[in-house]
């Protein structure tokens, strides 16, 4: 079983910035498609960015040019930096990882996935 842990969350008033990590120690296949989720109270879970080993990455359209998703050093990391936050963007979010049978997908990654506990993120003033 893959655990995955996140780390960094926290509260920022709005236009705040923060910086989310994941590690995914006990995966070891070659390839990988990595990704944040988040998910508000009564809110269905959003994808939110996506990157492969290949470091390609993919974005929903509410974070692109805030938010950036970035592979670690160490195998198996990923963050993701938050800049300008707002509102709507708290919510729990989460890592997930698997090994895709072909093109990194957020659909794919969310029904296929090994999953973190999460780490909440709100933006309040």
């Amino acid at each position: 079983q893959v655990q995955l842990a996140e780390s960094g969350g926290g509260s920022v008033q709005p236009g705040g910035s923060l910086r989310l990590s994941c590690v995914a120690p006990g995966y070891t296949a070659r390839t990988y498609c990595m990704g944040w989720f988040r998910q508000a109270p009564g809110e269905e879970r959003e994808g939110v960015a996506i990157i492969d080993s290949h470091g390609k990455t993919d974005y929903a359209d509410s974070v692109k040019g805030r938010f950036a998703i970035a592979s670690g050093n160490a195998k198996n990391t990923a963050s993701l930096q938050m800049y300008d936050l707002k509102p709507e963007d708290s919510a729990m979010y989460y890592c997930a990882i698997e090994a895709p049978l072909k093109d990194c997908s957020s659909d794919r990654l969310a029904s296929h996935g090994y999953w973190g506990q999460g780490t909440q993120v709100t933006v309040s003033s």
